[in-house]
Formats: structure tokens, C-alpha cells, sequence
């Protein structure tokens, strides 16, 4: 089965930096797109950032400048690095992967389990 695994989530102060991984694995051949949501408490999930795998980005309004998401086709895993963390950054992210194509046949959509993200002020 099609995996996603997070790392890199963890408590910071305001104004620091982290820097989120994600690792698919599973017979994988192609992955359309991979990026990061996120989810805080009383809110719903939205998007973070996404990199096709062509190369086009898209970040939401309150990263960009902040956020960028990396990925590295060949080996299926897609990074966030996270500077000039606010309060407000605080929530659990999970990592997706849109249209996967594996030895289990076409998948849609790959969700991680998220990693908590916490930023104190």
C-alpha cells in the first residue's frame, strides 16, 4: 500500500524556523502532485503549499514569503522548511499526494498521519 511519514514537526518560538519532511513509499512510479495542508484546532484543513511534478508551486496568501516547499521526484518525498514561524502557524500538517500511481493501481489522493506543529509566541 501507498504510504506517506512525516517528520520535523515540534515546538518553536515565534520567529524560528522548522523544517517538515515527507517520505511516500510503496511500489510508487509517479506522483502528480505533493504538498502540505494543515489543520489548527476549531478549523478546518487547508492548504499549505503544492509542488507538481513539473515544478509549479502554489502557497497560500499567509506563507508566501515565509514557506517553501522542496521535492525530490525520484525519490517521492516533498520538504516544507518553515521560517519566521508565528502563533498562528500553530496546527498539525499533513503531507498529500495528489494522483499516485503505484503497483496498486491509481490512487487519487495519499494523506500522512500529520506532525504538530507549535509555535509559541
Amino acid at each position: 500500500q501507498v504510504q506517506l511519514v512525516e517528520s520535523g514537526g515540534g515546538l518553536v518560538q515565534a520567529g524560528g524556523s522548522l523544517r517538515l519532511s515527507c517520505a511516500a513509499s510503496g511500489s510508487i512510479f509517479s506522483i502528480n502532485a505533493m504538498g502540505w495542508y494543515r489543520q489548527a484546532p476549531g478549523k478546518q484543513r487547508e492548504l499549505v503549499a503544492v509542488l507538481t511534478s513539473g515544478g509549479s508551486a502554489n502557497y497560500a496568501d499567509s506563507v508566501k514569503g515565509r514557506f517553501t516547499i522542496s521535492r525530490e521526484n525520484a525519490k517521492n518525498t516533498v520538504d516544507l522548511q518553515m521560517n519566521s514561524l508565528k502563533p498562528e502557524d500553530t496546527a498539525v500538517y499533513y503531507c498529500h499526494a495528489a494522483r499516485v500511481r503505484s503497483d496498486y493501481g491509481l490512487r487519487l489522493d495519499a494523506w500522512g498521519q500529520g506532525t504538530l506543529v507549535t509555535v509559541s509566541s
